[in-house]
């Protein structure tokens, strides 16, 4: 790993989140700004971008480390989450249904997107350096790519199950990794800067967004009505809601994942022995079966706000684990990445123009493939902090579908290798 110090100035985890917390306080305090110099620039630059960039700049600089810090797996399994339950609290579940079939068409094609693209790119770069797309046994290259695949479509289940079916050599996967991150990082800042111009390319497309605006305007609508100075003891049930709910997400994915990699090991093709699985499936069920009940209106003391931050923690947590640098130790192996994420880009954007699909579903289509249950809610609430469901209940489908679409995807792979 490239970086200006030889080991990170900073390896105690308590500074590495204060460090995190200082700089999203810091993006939030002038993107509210009434300052017209700091307005000009943020719309230029969205603010979650720059949640997610800074800190990729501090681990590049060597400030800390991705790698050797605890805190993505805190916020991925505790803060996420949480989050997702008070995201889901106030959700109109009737309004997301009736965002209609395009939604999944978009995954679909995004999905899509990800199979043909993998044998393309190897295609494409074994024409112009064969030897790059080679390899024996281990180290043969499409071994490695299909961690890739199970990766971006569905997540770090799936991409366990791709290493664990190809066995790449470790050297190999080690490489794969870093690709899949920086790739799929990239494309995920166009999509969070997409997402703060999506009215333009939404023209551009003649999409009708307008189901999704009238969802996001009924909700803030809702928001509106029962707004009120929350007192401590509604700060405490906000957060006690979201930490006992994730407590039960955590309990049930400790019986049910080994049960099921014993019982019903066949299940595993599904991604379904996975705690992280189960632990984002029953958080999110848990806040829509509330969203039915009292608890809704805690959403008037700042459900949702709470639920927000801990989901800006999670972004800092993932832009903490790409080191821009790391492209230069491997490039061939990069420009295959990037020539794969062009041809989902590509399908996205064709599907997109002939079904008239607004830029909110190319974006979670997206994301719900290339970056699952983590992010799909993060490039979802970058349009509007309820619409993060949507995000969610795509990603699940993906874990779904990850293992075999991967798994065709790596067969294609080592045909055209």
């Amino acid at each position: 790993m490239h970086t200006f110090f030889a080991a990170p100035v900073f390896t105690n985890d308590a500074v590495v989140l204060g460090l995190l917390l200082l700089t999203l306080a810091l993006i939030f305090i002038t993107s509210s700004s009434d300052n017209p110099k700091w307005q000009k620039f943020y719309t230029f630059v969205p603010s979650l971008l720059l949640c997610y960039f800074i800190p990729s700049i501090f681990n590049s600089a060597g400030l800390i480390s991705g790698e050797e810090s605890n805190l993505y797996f805190v916020a991925s399994r505790y803060l996420l989450p949480a989050s997702l339950v008070l995201l889901t609290l106030s959700i109109d579940f009737k309004g997301i249904i009736g965002l209609g079939p395009k939604a999944i068409i978009m995954f679909l094609a995004g999905t899509l997107g990800i199979v043909i693209g993998g044998p393309l790119a190897v295609l494409t770069a074994g024409y112009f350096s064969p030897e790059l797309v080679g390899g024996e046994g281990p180290e043969a290259l499409w071994r490695g790519l299909s961690t890739i695949a199970g990766s971006w479509i569905g997540g770090g289940a799936n991409q366990t199950a791709m290493y664990e079916v190809f066995d790449p050599s470790d050297n190999l996967f080690s490489a794969m990794v870093t690709v899949d991150i920086i790739v799929a990082n990239i494309w995920l800042g166009f999509l969070l800067y997409g997402a703060g111009i999506s009215g333009r390319i939404d023209r551009w497309f003649n999409a009708d967004a307008t189901p999704i605006t009238e969802l996001r305007k009924k909700i803030e609508n809702y928001k509106a009505s029962i707004a009120k100075i929350p007192t401590l003891a509604d700060l405490t049930s906000i957060v006690a809601v979201a930490f006992v709910i994730t407590a039960l997400g955590h309990l049930g994915a400790d019986a049910i994942a080994p049960w099921i990699a014993e019982n019903a090991p066949q299940l595993s093709q599904l991604s379904l022995d996975s705690r992280f699985f189960w632990i984002i499936v029953i958080a999110t069920t848990g806040g829509l079966l509330l969203s039915f009940t009292r608890a809704r209106e805690l959403e008037g003391a700042g459900a949702s706000k709470i639920g927000s931050l801990f989901l800006y923690v999670l972004v800092a947590t993932i832009g903490m684990k790409m080191n821009v640098l790391a492209i230069f130790e491997n490039p061939g192996f990069f420009l295959i990445g990037l020539m794969w994420i062009l041809v989902h880009v590509l399908i996205l954007f064709l599907v997109a123009k002939l079904i008239n699909a607004p830029f909110f579903f190319i974006a979670v289509g997206s994301q719900a493939n290339v970056g699952g249950a983590a992010s799909a809610p993060i490039v979802a609430s970058a349009f509007h902090p309820a619409l993060a469901p949507v995000g969610v209940l795509l990603a699940v489908l993906g874990y779904a579908l990850g293992t075999y679409a991967a798994y065709l995807c790596a067969l294609l792979m080592q045909f055209v290798s």
